[in-house]
């Protein structure tokens, strides 16, 4: 069941860059951030009073930790999707194992000075060399800040999963994850609105037409929907076979963007894209065996 819960989790966060994708066309990323996390708080919020479930936490430090990192990963996400093709925004936004795995082997390093896995390592090497291959048109076409940016919500991400691990396991449900992470969208999407950050415009807040509403309500109900079964999937599944099947999302933002945009890439992109993929999945695979 946890395999069907992270394969929905994966196809509905492609739909989800997709919606953004086309939403920072008419929208600051401010105002796409709020909307993200308003449809969060009050689908999460109506869905706990129906089934008698609370929002109070014991553990509100977490919470606010967890939703601090994962709202700076998204806004950084988001950024690289709106200047760069839907699939190589998504790929570098999957790179967290890869992060994890550098700095578990750097704890390593720094703590037994002899102690290398280096299978790990050469799978380290191997992704980034996957970088500069995927990332090569985009540096060419001087939209180098949209990779780093990309890099910069894969290393986030990677610390928000963590946390979100931990709160799992101290026994959070997921909608309790979800409603504050999403409250969290809100109150930094509201105070990004006072420096239009990503603005088409320049404007703060920008007129609603029916196709703009319709896409900012895409995004946000994909994206809780997606929130809530990649929680439970993480809770209830394998973190290994969980974690690889996250990587579908590559697939389905792939097809997506040839789809809407006719996406089409040079043969060094899909290699690099591979290359990330494949190190990725081994790289998810060390982690398994060295975390607790």
């Amino acid at each position: 069941m946890a395999s069907l819960w992270i394969l929905l989790a994966s196809f509905m966060f492609a739909l989800m860059g997709a919606g953004v994708k086309l939403a920072a066309e008419i929208y600051s990323l401010a105002e796409i951030v709020v909307y993200r996390g308003l449809f969060g708080v009050v689908i999460i919020y109506l869905s706990a009073r129906h089934q008698g479930g609370s929002l109070r936490t014991a553990e509100p430090g977490a919470h606010l930790w967890r939703g601090g990192i994962g709202v700076i990963s998204m806004w950084l996400f988001f950024s690289a999707l709106a200047s760069l093709p839907l699939a190589t925004a998504v790929t570098l936004n999957y790179m967290s194992p890869i992060w994890t795995a550098a700095w578990l082997a750097g704890a390593a390093w720094l703590g037994t000075r002899h102690k290398v896995d280096w299978p790990m390592l050469l799978a380290i090497g191997i992704s980034f060399a996957g970088v500069v291959l995927a990332l090569r048109p985009a540096f060419e076409a001087q939209l180098w800040a949209g990779g780093l940016m990309g890099l910069g919500a894969g290393i986030m991400a990677a610390i928000a999963y963590m946390l979100m691990r931990r709160l799992s396991r101290k026994g959070e449900p997921e909608y309790r994850v979800v409603f504050y992470f999403s409250a969290m969208n809100v109150a930094a999407g509201l105070a990004g609105t006072l420096l239009p950050f990503g603005s088409p415009d320049s404007a703060s807040w920008h007129a609603h037409t029916w196709y703009g509403a319709a896409i900012l309500t895409a995004i946000g109900l994909t994206g809780t929907l997606a929130q809530v079964a990649l929680t439970r999937a993480y809770r209830t599944g394998k973190t290994l076979v969980v974690a690889n099947l996250q990587y579908t999302g590559i697939v389905f933002s792939s097809v997506l963007g040839y789809l809407l945009w006719h996406d089409m890439f040079d043969w060094h992109v899909w290699l690099g894209m591979a290359m990330i993929l494949a190190s990725s999945i081994a790289a998810t695979w060390f982690n398994s065996r060295t975390s607790t």
